[in-house]
């Protein structure tokens, strides 16, 4: 079997070069540092043999480097030749090989550090002893770097609240030389952040830049530190990996293809090539991916050029138009490998857990799955586990009798509105007799009532048999929204109908002599009820 090359995470300080091996379980582990070089061998519990050579930048202290071997990886702290001179890489030759990555996580300005390095150094080895799993997401202060502003322009950003509201917001494209915040696309909603504690309101990629959307502008040439929101981040971790591990399962189980999925704001939803999808298949896929998460398998990001040949064994929609660079390939672990340019845990482990909430009808012939995954499964059960206890002190019951309580409450209700229009039944025959008779009779006619429905005031029309006069009736809040009917000859009713429902600022329709609609200011009713004896006066005055 041919060695591999172990994927290499790497950060630089003022007196140390740190670099992770990222083998798990790793077996027959040499460590070589020299002078100039470091050189790393070791097998993984398959049996693969991973091999590392690396040319360093610049000359380092072997004597004072050293290594420590946990579960997780190998990591190394070499001890740099000439200290507080930075590195702008770790190789020698100018280049990057695809199974060596900057370690962002780790990655700060070097300001405050010389005094704790050696401390952390000290102390990192016996952390290692102690800690076999991977532990909690780093803190939102880890998650930060410095780079330098390239332009600011002008701009504005459209946005849209959760109550529909769309708002057009001033403010500046901001370009960095390098950038931590992730920009949407592939599914995936972008990160939000600050830079020089400025809030970050979007970023978008253009080509091979990223703009970064704020209100406050930044001069170029500035030196600026960005920081990732890292409870969005981590969640949009969590929910991206969860749906690499669930299309994963879905194809391998039941060879359901995903040709979609969507990240939202509470819950996410992959589309699935398929008109059905049977609630014994949901269950299997979320129980095989449960156990997936609960073996902890690793997942790792690799970069290959265009032509290797594996990205044809890479499972993909597809590259965009603008596409540049190396491919990049998030692998899980004897599970997946898939083109993806989000962002993603490190471990299944990390997900901690997925809920599968069940499937809705798509698209022509597809199906939607809707999941969550990691802490919205937790946010998922505190909500509730609160409306449960709400229900339980309202119904007076135990949760097991929820749904029973409701169907009884269901039925009375249906029974007590039953009742109720038939009583609104009898009394608009009674109120259309009465009106019959009212000393209005042949001009005008008005009534309002708080209850009622379009039904109440066309059986009291019906009853009136209103052609000789101009009936006006209304329904609901007295100075806010309700229903309103005008009826009578339909000459005068298709010319005051529009007039109507303009004085009252709604909406309606009519034909045969009546108009009907919605109101929003039943406050105007006395504009309305003048409107209409002004018709009547000067339709007698013509006469």
């Amino acid at each position: 079997m041919a060695r591999q090359h172990a994927r290499t995470l790497w950060y630089d300080r003022p007196k140390y070069v740190f670099m992770e091996f990222c083998v798990e379980d790793s077996t027959d582990v040499h460590v070589l540092i020299e002078d100039h070089r470091i050189v790393f061998s070791c097998k993984n519990p398959d049996g693969v043999e991973f091999y590392n050579e690396i040319e360093f930048y610049a000359k380092v202290n072997c004597k004072d480097s050293r290594d420590k071997r946990s579960g997780r990886s190998i990591t190394c702290f070499v001890r740099k030749w000439k200290e507080k001179v930075a590195w702008p890489r770790l190789t020698k030759e100018d280049i990057k090989p695809v199974w060596l990555s900057v370690d962002f996580d780790n990655w700060r300005d070097w300001e405050g550090e010389e005094e704790v390095e050696l401390a952390q150094v000290e102390h990192y080895a016996e952390l290692l002893k102690k800690v076999s799993t991977k532990g909690p997401p780093p803190a939102m202060d880890d998650l930060d770097f410095t780079t330098t502003v390239v332009s600011c322009r002008p701009a504005e950003l459209h946005t849209e609240e959760s109550n529909g509201k769309k708002e057009v917001l001033s403010g500046f494209q901001v370009v960095l030389e390098d950038t931590l915040l992730f920009p949407e696309g592939g599914g995936q909603p972008d990160d939000r952040g600050t830079i020089n504690d400025i809030s970050v309101l979007r970023v978008t990629r253009r080509g091979t830049q990223a703009d970064h959307f704020t209100q406050t502008p930044l001069t170029p040439g500035t030196e600026v530190q960005v920081r990732v929101d890292w409870e969005r981040r981590f969640d949009h971790m969590q929910q991206h990996s969860g749906q690499h591990l669930i299309t994963a399962v879905a194809d391998d189980l039941f060879g359901l293809k995903t040709t979609s999925w969507e990240l939202g704001r509470l819950r996410s939803v992959i589309e699935l090539d398929s008109p059905t999808v049977t609630a014994e298949q949901v269950a299997a896929i979320e129980r095989s991916v449960n156990e997936k998460i609960r073996d902890r398998l690793p997942v790792n990001v690799r970069e290959l050029s265009l032509d290797d040949p594996e990205v044809e064994q890479v499972r993909g929609r597809g590259l965009p138009d603008d596409h540049a660079g190396p491919i990049r390939v998030v692998t899980i672990q004897s599970v997946d490998s898939n083109m993806c340019c989000g962002t993603h845990v490190s471990n299944l482990s990390d997900l901690q857990v997925i809920k599968i909430l069940g499937t809705e009808k798509g698209k022509k012939n597809k199906t939607n799955l809707i999941f969550l995954a990691g802490n919205r499964v937790l946010k998922w059960m505190e909500r509730s586990h609160g409306i449960e206890k709400a229900l339980t002190a309202l119904l007076k019951c135990g949760a097991e009798d929820h749904v029973e309580a409701v169907k009884k409450l269901q039925n009375s209700s249906k029974l007590l509105q039953k009742n109720n229009l038939n009583l609104l039944r009898d009394l608009a025959v009674h109120i259309a007799h009465s009106l019959r008779n009212s000393p209005d009779w042949g001009g005008v006619i008005t009534l309002h009532r708080k209850d009622g429905d379009s039904e109440f005031m066309n059986i009291i029309a019906n009853e009136i048999g209103s052609e000789e006069t101009l009936l006006f009736l209304t329904v609901g809040d007295e100075k806010g929204a309700g229903l309103f009917l005008l009826a009578g000859p339909a000459e005068a009713v298709e010319t005051l109908g529009p007039r109507v429902s303009e004085v009252l600022e709604g909406k309606g329709a009519g034909k045969k002599g009546r108009f009907q609609g919605k109101a929003t200011k039943m406050s105007r009713r006395a504009e309305v009820q003048a409107l209409l004896q002004d018709y009547i006066s000067t339709q007698s005055a013509e006469e």
